[in-house]
């Protein structure tokens, strides 16, 4: 094995050829000489960066440590009613705007209560085609079987 690999007869054929009367021997060696010094220096001065160091990450609690589960519920329940209180205003605020708009299309001669009246039946419309597909997801997730008694 080692014979096939052996640089021995690579090493006298460049060695026969070098010796051969040539003008351009000695140029051309320069040149990939040169060539092959600048490769090996580029190389030679390439900054490699590694990933950059983890960060330290602090972890800030606004909890105390060790609360009791009655403090825990009782902080769960107050923010339960801030939410309710929010989005009641919210709710009374956009209904106060539906009003509003409900006034302006009455002043201006539009029908109002035509255009509720689609829009009502686009939403329940939209909600209907949401909840085939939420129950044909739930369908296709529970890996039903087909009626032919094969997976779906």
């Amino acid at each position: 094995m080692i014979s096939k690999y052996n640089p021995k007869a690579g090493i006298a054929d460049f060695w026969h050829e070098f010796r051969r009367p040539n003008p351009y021997r000695w140029p051309i060696l320069i040149a990939s000489m040169c060539m092959t010094g600048t490769l090996i220096w580029l190389v030679g001065h390439e900054e490699l960066r590694g990933p950059p160091a983890r960060p330290e990450v602090t972890y800030i609690s606004t909890f105390a440590e060790g609360r009791s589960e009655e403090e825990i519920i009782a902080n769960i329940e107050a923010n339960q009613a801030r939410q309710d209180a929010l989005r009641a205003e919210a709710e009374r605020r956009a209904e106060r705007q539906r009003e509003l708009y409900r006034t302006l299309g009455r002043a201006t001669g539009i029908d109002v209560d035509a255009m509720e009246a689609e829009i009502e039946a686009e939403r329940a419309a939209e909600a209907a085609s949401e909840n085939d597909a939420a129950a044909n997801a739930g369908d296709a997730a529970a890996g039903s079987v087909a009626p032919d008694g094969g997976a779906q």
